[in-house]
């Protein structure tokens, strides 16, 4: 008996994770899209936000530099050839030089709303799936839950425990599943949407530096 018992722990014990996942059935499937989805929105959007996290007080100092020389073009190229949401409101900015004030202001806010648009893009989705997934994980168990309840009503007889564990822990395993695609996506986007909250501070103050930059008197 006791031997038995040690095979058997044995033999659970050498149950991979691909297997494991494999006896969630077919809601597995959904979660692991999921999963994949929520990897790839992450990398996608951390090199996206990275690449806009620039230091902007370098980038300032030479758009200073050249705006006080009257080197319009001069600053617009280094906006352009910067090629971050920073360069491209203040790209804006300097080419509404000559115009009023509160017209420089809106433009360079305009720009700044669209370049927030585009940094928060697909962090929706992410907040999505971490939503989502425990929940299909849950429908999954229940829906495994039921068919092992039916199972349970067709056998004659006495149930076996083990037909009852078997039907419980496989039914279990979406949740299971769910959780760690939820948790992982719910971490990903909180992590993200406090990267892009950086980003936009960096925004608003380059943004209020360039327009302290046109009152200073020449």
């Amino acid at each position: 008996m006791i031997a038995q018992i040690t095979t058997e722990v044995a033999a659970s014990e050498s149950i991979s994770v691909l297997d494991l996942a494999l006896k969630g059935g077919w809601v597995m499937l959904p979660l692991a899209l999921m999963w994949i989805a929520a990897i790839y929105l992450f990398i996608e959007r951390l090199l996206t936000i990275n690449k806009a996290n620039m230091d902007p007080e370098p980038f300032m100092n030479r758009v200073k530099e050249l705006v006080q020389r009257n080197d319009i073009q001069g600053a617009k190229l280094l906006c352009a050839q910067s090629g971050t949401p920073v360069a491209r409101m203040i790209e804006k900015g300097v080419s509404r030089i000559g115009s009023p004030l509160k017209n420089i202001e809106a433009s360079i806010e305009n720009v700044g709303k669209l370049e927030i648009f585009k940094l928060e893009k697909n962090l929706s989705t992410l907040a999505t799936i971490s939503g989502a997934a425990p929940m299909i994980g849950f429908l999954g168990t229940v829906i495994g839950m039921v068919q092992a309840f039916i199972s349970i009503s067709q056998e004659e007889g006495s149930v076996s425990p083990k037909l009852l564990s078997n039907g419980i822990y496989e039914a279990m395993i979406t949740t299971v599943g769910g959780l760690i695609v939820g948790i992982m996506a719910y971490l990903a986007y909180n992590y993200l949407v406090t990267r892009v909250a950086k980003v936009i501070h960096k925004m608003e103050y380059t943004s209020i530096d360039f327009i302290d930059l046109l009152q200073e008197p020449r």
